[in-house]
C-alpha cells in the first residue's frame, strides 16, 4: 500500500485502525501523528520535494503492530503465550564460551536452574513446551537463536558457531506443521540472540555469530511482514546484541552503558541505562511491566524497580558460565 506517497484510502484506513485500538501507547500516537503530518504535507504540495521512503505512511500491518502490540501472535507478542525449550544436554560442560567463564559448568545445577526458568516463564502465563536434548550438540538448550519467529513465518537461520551447525533442523521440523519455514541461504549466518523486537522495528546486531548477510536476510523477510529493521554493530567483547540489551515494553528499552550509544537508541521513547559491570542485567524477559532478570545485580534491580517494574529473579549462574543469558533458552512462537 505504500508506494512513496501518501493516499486518501491509507488515511482513512489507519486513522480507522488507530481509533479502535484498546493498547495505544504515548509512543504509538506520537509515531501514528509524526506519520500522519508527513503525508498531508506531501499531499497538500505544502513541500513538492519532500520524499517519504521509510518513513511513510506505512501499511496498515504496521500501526497494528503498534496499536496492538500485546495482542499480535508470535515475535509480536509481549504476553508470550508460548515458548520452545530444550533440555540441558548431559554433555553441556563442552558448551562455547568465550566471554563469562570462570569454570567448567555444573550439569546437574544447570538443570536445577532450567527447571526454575520453566517455572518463571509458568507464573508469568506462558506455556512451555520443552524437547529433549540433541545428542552431540552441547549448545541446544539455547533455542533463541535456532528461529525467528514473523507473524506465520518463522526464518531457520545458519548458526554463527560451526560447532552449533545442525541445531537448527529439528527447530524446523517442530515448527513446520505452524509455520511457513524459510531458510537462510548458504555464506548467511545468524543467531536469533541478535535480533531484538522494539515495536515497529527489529533491531539485529552483526556480531562475530552474525554477518551482513544473515542480517540482510531476516531484513527482507522483515520487512515484507510491515516491520522495519536497524542495524547494530556488535563489537567482538559482546556475544550477541540481546547480551547487552532488552525491550521489555511499549517504547522502552534496557541497555548497559559501554556498547549501545543514545544516538544508536533515539527511537526508543525511554531507555533505562544500567551500570557497564552489571551489563549482563540488560537481558531481559518482560510481560508488560512484570520482568524476569538475572539475580545478582543490584543496582540493576534498583533502576528496573524505579522504572516501575515488578521482577522475578533467578539464579542465571550456570548459564553465564557458558555465555547464555535468560533469552538464550527459549524462543517464543505464540
Amino acid at each position: 500500500m505504500c508506494s512513496g506517497e501518501p493516499c486518501a484510502m491509507d488515511s482513512a484506513w489507519l486513522i480507522c485502525l488507530f481509533l479502535a485500538s484498546r493498547s495505544a501507547s504515548r509512543f504509538c500516537i506520537e509515531r501514528f501523528l509524526c506519520d500522519f503530518l508527513k503525508a498531508w504535507t506531501v499531499h497538500n504540495g505544502w513541500v513538492s520535494d519532500y520524499r517519504i521512503q521509510e518513513n511513510c505512511f506505512r501499511s496498515p500491518n504496521r500501526y497494528e503492530r503498534i496499536c496492538r502490540g500485546m495482542f499480535v501472535p508470535g515475535t509480536f507478542d509481549r504476553a508470550r503465550g508460548r515458548a520452545l525449550t530444550r533440555e540441558v544436554p548431559p554433555n553441556y560442560a563442552d558448551a562455547v564460551s568465550n566471554y563469562f567463564t570462570t569454570r567448567a559448568p555444573d550439569y546437574e545445577a544447570a538443570k536445577g536452574a532450567q527447571e526454575a526458568y520453566f517455572a518463571a516463564l509458568r507464573a508469568h502465563g506462558s506455556e512451555v513446551v520443552v524437547l529433549p536434548p540433541l545428542e552431540g550438540f552441547p549448545d541446544c538448550s539455547f533455542t533463541e537463536d535456532t528461529a525467528v519467529i514473523l507473524d506465520d513465518c518463522a526464518v531457520i537461520p545458519n548458526l554463527g558457531h560451526p560447532s552449533r551447525e545442525g541445531e537448527q533442523d529439528s527447530i524446523a521440523e517442530f515448527l513446520a506443521d505452524d509455520f511457513e519455514i524459510h531458510r537462510m541461504p548458504a555464506g548467511a549466518t545468524l543467531d536469533g540472540g541478535d535480533v531484538v523486537f522494539y515495536d515497529d522495528r527489529f533491531l539485529v546486531g552483526v556480531s562475530t555469530r552474525t554477518n551482513r548477510k544473515g542480517a540482510d536476510f531476516l531484513s527482507e523477510h522483515a520487512r515484507k511482514v510491515g516491520m522495519d529493521v536497524q542495524l547494530f554493530d556488535v563489537p567482538e567483547s559482546t556475544l550477541h546484541l540481546t547480551t547487552v540489551c532488552s525491550s521489555p515494553r511499549t517504547g522502552t528499552m534496557v541497555a548497559a552503558e559501554g556498547h549501545l550509544t543514545e544516538k544508536e537508541l533515539a527511537f526508543a521513547e525511554e531507555v533505562i541505562w544500567l551500570p557497564k559491570e552489571e551489563s549482563y542485567a540488560a537481558n531481559t524477559i518482560a510481560y508488560g511491566d512484570r520482568i524476569i532478570m538475572a539475580d545478582g545485580y543490584k543496582k540493576s534491580r534498583q533502576l528496573m524497580m524505579d522504572a516501575g517494574f515488578s521482577i522475578t529473579n533467578i539464579d542465571m549462574t550456570e548459564f553465564r558460565e557458558v555465555d547464555a543469558s535468560l533469552t538464550c533458552l527459549s524462543v517464543f512462537i505464540g
